[in-house]
């Protein structure tokens, strides 16, 4: 994509969609966290049925501690992974009282030190949280933006670096929020619904068939 097919690719979206928003479902920022760590190669409509129970019980870093390994896993079992994630919860939330006074620190190299935060939990929660205009590249972000020539790379890193240079300033805090939604219920994986896509006069494969030619890489 050009620069001007950029600026209309998300100028429309905007327009369709003009405040965007995760679909995890949380009222605190550790309640946040916890969705995102929760929602490793999991649904968020699997982590909203699993976090909804959760939260009635346990929504700070204490009360998840207090439940302990074995209880917040029967909470969570639903998920998959959810033994590893209960762990690195449990570990999290033990560093947060005794390190940041129970409350989620605000920069990526503190996130980053959190167990089972990488770099794609840590720039959703520097995005939703506190509206830093980061890219947290998921498998959805990395096949829009390849698949239509916004910003291809061969790994999420790459797609990231490459979509933070792109997008326009006026766009990036929301843009996140777009390219995960567009990819989740438009420019699917398989039978990408073109006919129906309100950005595919941007798109680099004006084809009705499109298939991404590049391998998402966790």
């Amino acid at each position: 994509m050009n620069k001007e097919q950029i600026e209309q690719f998300f100028a429309t979206l905007k327009a369709a969609n003009p405040a965007p928003e995760t679909e995890l479902i949380y009222s605190s920022v550790f309640e946040l966290l916890t969705a995102v760590l929760l929602s490793a190669q999991a649904t968020d409509i699997s982590v909203n049925k699993a976090t909804q129970r959760l939260f009635a019980v346990a929504n700070t870093p204490k009360k998840i501690l207090d439940l302990g390994q074995s209880r917040l896993e029967s909470y969570i079992q639903t998920i998959g992974l959810f033994r590893s994630k209960a762990k690195h919860l449990i570990q999290t939330c033990q560093i947060l009282i005794e390190q940041h006074n129970s409350v989620v620190p605000c920069n990526r190299e503190a996130l980053e030190a959190l167990p089972g935060v990488g770099r794609k939990t840590a720039n959703v929660i520097l995005n939703c949280a506190f509206g830093e205009p980061t890219m947290a590249v998921d498998t959805h972000i990395f096949r829009v933006s390849n698949r239509t020539g916004l910003a291809p790379g061969k790994n999420p890193l790459e797609v990231e670096m490459a979509l933070l240079k792109r997008i326009p300033q006026e766009y990036l805090v929301d843009a996140h929020h777009w390219l995960i939604l567009h990819g989740r219920y438009t420019c699917t994986a398989r039978s990408p619904k073109c006919n129906e896509c309100q950005v595919s006069k941007c798109c680099k494969a004006p084809e009705a068939h499109k298939t991404n030619t590049v391998l998402f890489q966790q």
